[in-house]
């Protein structure tokens, strides 16, 4: 008897995860397990009925972080395009070197994924596994993320990562918001607006770089291989647009089965997010628009190009009519178990939201406590909306971290400043971004010369240009302690933000932010330590004035949007300082202007930049 419980043993000791991925600190580990057979379309529905968990502890003690599971069908659904299988997934980036110990929680019941008082059983042969991992330091480099560590919210203005305390800007794509309506990604179909092939970026794929099935993905992977290759840190896109401007894109086994994931889909999703994250991308996950984020659709000028608003009830697309319900639930579950790994993200709720503040606060919440990473939460909502949703979400009001901006591209440093100043007075301080740029037809619009641009509308009218963008919408936002900028394309222009496939529509673009960004970095300007301050140039016109951003008795950057000469108040600030000129269009060292050094303890003459156009001037004592 005794020998045979001895041998006996194993078979009743709870099977053991299988460990993929390099255990190493910040990058993705996965740990898949064997358990129940199941399908997409199963009776009994592998997303809302089981519930999968995983709690990691480092062996120092501390915090536990519950990391969400989820169904993987056979393991291998981006390359199989299987919707059946017996394997569940759970994906961890540790924080800590050493060794960690993880233990499973799954239990099985009618919607125990998604309400949290329904009861569930133990799943033999999961429920209970444990297990130890031994990390190592990372062995990457930037731009990859995992040299760095995560991105965190950490009460300050700025995003900090946590792997080497460097703070973060960003400068980036908005558009396409339909990004992920790609034709080479499972289950993508199209009720409006066609699918996309990123045909001009498959010259951008390299031998090495990720694909599927048999070398699909090539134009996406391209795509950012581009972006990055240009010096751009962050894209944005949609992953539930039903009922939307374009109505292409859903992680949903159907646009209308909302509580069923198409598990392949989210798979391909994965592979192309984890490319751009080891290029340095950081991914800008907007989770609904205002088409279908609580059944109202805005119409009548309540977009970038303003107007009044009218609310009419007549997109019935939303999850739980914008409640928290248990569509809402499951899909923010499934898409923080697949995502929330990843180091640089943003949660942000809603592009245009249109949901009331309790619908809002609840959603937020409930992203929080699910996500066991606390990535950056944010809302986005149309500018005459701005004062009406943001002041009822400042402060401790809500759990939000930040702003998604939009205004007209002329307005952005003014509103950049004004949300900035708000959320620090409401006691907590909100990373404030731009992204998105009117007006709504142009947005940004293709460098001078692509396809015929010339600065002018289909209409012939002239509208603004790249160089304007870069005054007033780039260096705007920075100037006015901003987190960085996003470009929208509009829907009129070239390469518009609905059917956009060549971000070498604004190659230019992506050039003078590029110069933007290498300038913080090189120079090591300590933006998080500075304060907007306009007034110390004599600017009474936030909008349209000179641009002032300083450590006071220590450094000053003067931007002058339409160059010149101009004074610097420098009273309090004794000593001598330096005076040098970046070209904000072309980059490189910084030059003498006509005056090399200035004494504070008053206003001072900071004499001629180099040349004509906009300038940044950089005192430093």
């Amino acid at each position: 008897m005794k020998f045979l419980l001895l041998f006996l043993a194993p078979l009743l000791l709870p099977a053991q995860a299988a460990v993929t991925g390099e255990n190493r600190i910040w990058h993705k580990i996965t740990l898949t397990f064997t358990g129940p057979e199941s399908s997409e379309t199963a009776a009994e529905n592998p997303f809302t009925d089981y519930r999968l968990d995983v709690a990691f502890t480092h062996r120092s003690g501390g915090r536990t972080y519950r990391v969400p599971g989820y169904f993987a069908a056979d393991g291998n659904a981006a390359q199989t395009s299987s919707a059946a299988g017996n394997k569940w997934r759970v994906h961890f980036a540790p924080d800590r070197t050493g060794e960690w110990t993880y233990r499973a929680s799954m239990v099985k019941g009618p919607r125990v994924a998604v309400e949290a008082n329904a009861n569930g059983t133990p799943v033999a042969g999961v429920d209970g596994v444990t297990g130890t991992l031994r990390i190592a330091a990372t062995n990457k480099r930037a731009p990859d993320f995992r040299a760095k560590g995560r991105l965190q919210y950490v009460g300050e203005h700025f995003l900090r990562f946590a792997g080497n305390n460097e703070y973060f800007l960003k400068a980036g794509a908005d558009s396409p918001e339909t990004l992920l309506a790609y034709e080479d990604f499972d289950g993508t179909t199209t009720r409006k607006i066609p699918l996309k092939k990123y045909a001009p970026h498959l010259r951008d794929w390299r031998p090495g770089d990720p694909t599927w099935k048999d070398g699909k993905g090539k134009g996406l992977i391209g795509a950012v291989n581009y972006l990055a290759a240009k010096g751009m840190n962050v894209m944005s896109f949609l992953t539930f647009n039903t009922g939307g401007d374009g109505d292409n894109v859903w992680p949903h086994v159907s646009p209308d089965d909302k509580l069923r994931m198409d598990v392949s889909k989210l798979d391909q999703w994965q592979i192309v997010f984890d490319h751009a994250q080891a290029k340095g991308i950081y991914l800008h996950f907007k989770l609904q628009e205002q088409e279908n984020d609580d059944n109202r659709e805005v119409v009548g000028g309540g977009g970038t190009a303003g107007g009044p608003a009218v609310a009419v009830r007549n997109v019935p697309a939303a999850m739980d009519e914008g409640r928290l319900g248990p569509e809402r639930k499951l899909y923010l579950r499934e898409l923080i178990a697949r995502f929330g790994y990843a180091l640089a993200l943003n949660w942000n709720m809603g592009e245009e939201n249109t949901q009331s503040p309790e619908e809002q606060r609840d959603m937020a919440k409930f992203i929080k406590d699910t996500d066991p990473y606390q990535h950056h939460l944010v809302v986005h909502t149309f500018p005459q909306w701005q004062d009406r949703v943001y002041s009822k979400l400042t402060g401790e009001q809500s759990v939000l971290s930040g702003a998604s901006l939009q205004m007209m591209w002329d307005q952005v440093h003014q509103r950049t400043l004004q949300w900035r100043r708000a959320s620090a007075q409401a006691g907590r301080r909100w990373i404030v971004a731009n992204d998105e740029q009117g007006s709504a037809q142009h947005g940004v619009p293709p460098d001078d010369g692509y396809q015929g641009f010339a600065g002018k509308d289909r209409q012939g009218r002239a509208i603004h240009n790249m160089h304007d963008i870069r005054k007033r919408t780039l260096w705007g936002n920075l100037m006015a302690g901003g987190a960085g900028v996003e470009y929208y394309f509009g829907y009129q222009l070239a390469e518009n933000d609905l059917v956009a496939e060549d971000f070498r529509s604004r190659d230019k673009s992506w050039d003078y932010c590029r110069i933007a960004l290498e300038f913080f970095r090189e120079h090591r300007v300590p933006f998080w330590e500075m304060e907007p301050a306009d007034a110390l140039a004599g600017n009474t016109d936030e909008a349209n004035g000179k641009f002032v951003l300083a450590k006071k008795g220590v450094l000053y950057l003067v931007y002058l949007p339409g160059g010149g000469v101009t004074q610097l108040d420098l009273s309090g600030a004794p000593g001598t300082f330096s005076v040098r000129w970046l070209n904000p269009r072309t980059g490189g060292p910084l030059m003498k202007g006509s005056v090399a050094s200035v004494r504070g303890g008053g206003s001072v003459d900071l004499g001629a930049p180099p040349g004509p156009e906009d300038w940044l001037a950089v005192l430093r004592r």
